[in-house]
């Protein structure tokens, strides 16, 4: 491979004049890519109605963009590297905007799941955020940035929520997507008017055999996990896609290995930091994911049930809106901790805090502020958390691979929200009880996946356990960044 280019301010070159712009632009953009998450949520039970569709072939509104941010994330994340990341920023926001007024002129499933499939294009927003501050940013505004960046994923879904039931119970449905549209319109130009280029690229050939591959791995895996429950999971058609997934990815990174410039660097991903700061985020992306499946359904619940608080989607919106909040308020605060203690302490302190909002969930879900106590506990633990990834990627991998690098990790977390999805639906429909003939998730079904929710947290705790000690600044081994670190095993 080309040798690794030095970042800008290594050569010589001035950072941005407006850094604080740059920050707050690339955050908003972030944000509104992530609205996309909770955009359709209000009216899924509508949607069958609305696109004269069954309710199964209505569901692939959302798992198609599901599916299309898998395969984009990582392929975005390494044409950015090699081709410019505000260029391929500029072009998902372009696909966000074009996906968004599709689905506003839609009135029919095949240009509703077009549309949506297009719009999980534009996932790789936020990675590429996160390496163009890497690349343009002073060094002591990096931390702080990433974290806020980082937390926009979170942000953005729970902010959105509350906008988007309130959207959909005062106007037309259509109306969601022609917001999404303009949001995703403000945010390209003020990235075309603010953001710079960064001058940090690999060049080199995109590597489309492992592309191909990778996408037939991560479909087939993703689509077993999402629709294993509609199919029953031990139908031919999940197993089927289960083994292809298992060897499409087995086969697909044997050839990366033997590739000399690979979509994927196997190589450093097998760097200690990196895997299991990967791994984490698969825990990670596992727990946050939990509380917004089980949170929304206490609220809304009938009162009969003893433990449902009988509230509307809008209120269910407005319990977790502080969540966004309190994730956004604790960016900075993670930053302090990572400059002082080092990423893996955040990290680590991230996960013991989600582990905690969860057990105090198990005890306390009876009134809503007991709801929004959690959601906020929960979110300032995701908050720490997701600060501290990209600081961890980014000190393990050279400049060249950084956006590549980020989408990876990006990608774990969407791999551990599909599974929480998965897990948390097979609980909740097997732990039932009965109300007016119709069986509804049981309180004990809730506070099982709020275990799961905690050990998950725990779980990404005992995984940063094993990431390299942090290292004073200025020290030799800190300042080349863990970049020649042996791979594992």
């Amino acid at each position: 491979m080309p040798d690794t280019p030095v970042r800008p301010a290594e050569a010589g070159r001035s950072a941005p004049s407006r850094p604080g712009a740059v920050v707050a632009v690339l955050a908003l953009a972030g944000i509104t890519v992530s609205l996309m998450q909770t955009l359709v949520i209000p009216i899924v039970p509508e949607l069958p109605g609305y696109l004269h569709a069954s309710p199964s072939d209505a569901a692939w509104a959302v798992t198609a963009t599901l599916l299309a941010a898998a395969v984009a994330t990582p392929v975005a994340g390494r044409l950015g590297d090699m081709f410019g990341k505000r260029r391929l920023l500029l072009a998902s926001l372009v696909l966000l905007v074009a996906g968004s007024t599709v689905c506003a002129l839609s009135d029919r499933l095949v240009p509703m799941i077009t549309g949506r499939a297009l719009q999980g294009l534009a996932a790789a927003v936020v990675p590429l955020g996160i390496s163009i501050m890497r690349d343009e940013l002073p060094v002591e505004k990096l931390a702080g940035s990433t974290a806020l960046m980082s937390a926009s994923l979170g942000v953005g879904g729970a902010l959105g929520l509350p906008a988007a039931a309130f959207i959909a119970d005062h106007y037309d449905w259509h109306v969601l997507f022609w917001t999404s549209a303009v949001l995703g319109v403000v945010a390209a130009v003020l990235v075309l008017g603010l953001v710079p280029e960064s001058g940090v690229r690999t060049g080199g050939r995109f590597d489309l055999a492992g592309a191909l591959g990778m996408a037939v791995g991560l479909v087939a895996l993703l689509l077993a996990v999402s629709k294993g429950a509609d199919w029953g999971w031990g139908s031919g058609t999940t197993l089927g896609l289960f083994a292809l997934a298992v060897v499409a990815l087995v086969a697909w990174g044997f050839f990366e290995l033997r590739t000399a410039e690979p979509l994927v660097d196997l190589r450093t991903t097998a760097r200690r930091q990196v895997l299991f700061t990967n791994l984490a985020s698969i825990a990670f992306g596992f727990s946050m994911f939990a509380m917004a499946l089980v949170l929304p359904q206490l609220l809304q619940l009938p009162t009969q049930t003893g433990y449902g608080l009988g509230r509307s989607m809008l209120a269910a919106g407005l319990v977790m809106a502080p969540q966004g909040l309190v994730m956004m308020a604790t960016a900075p605060l993670s930053a302090l901790v990572t400059k002082s203690r080092g990423p893996k302490t955040t990290l680590m302190t991230g996960a013991l805090i989600v582990a905690a909002g969860y057990g105090l969930n198990i005890v306390l879900m009876s009134e809503i502020w007991h709801l929004v106590l959690v959601s906020c506990v929960i979110g300032a633990g995701v908050g720490f958390a997701y600060g501290a990834m990209p600081a961890l990627i980014m000190g393990a991998v050279p400049p060249s691979e950084t956006a590549a690098a980020n989408s990876l990790n990006t990608l774990m977390r969407s791999i551990g929200t599909s599974v929480a999805s998965a897990v948390a639906g097979v609980i909740l429909a097997q732990m039932t009880t009965s109300l007016g003939g119709h069986a509804l998730p049981s309180e004990n079904g809730f506070k099982a996946v709020m275990a799961l929710g905690a050990g998950a947290a725990t779980l990404a705790f005992l995984l940063a356990g094993f990431l390299p000690r942090h290292r004073p600044a200025g020290t030799p081994a800190a300042t080349t960044a863990e970049a020649s670190a042996e791979p594992v095993g």
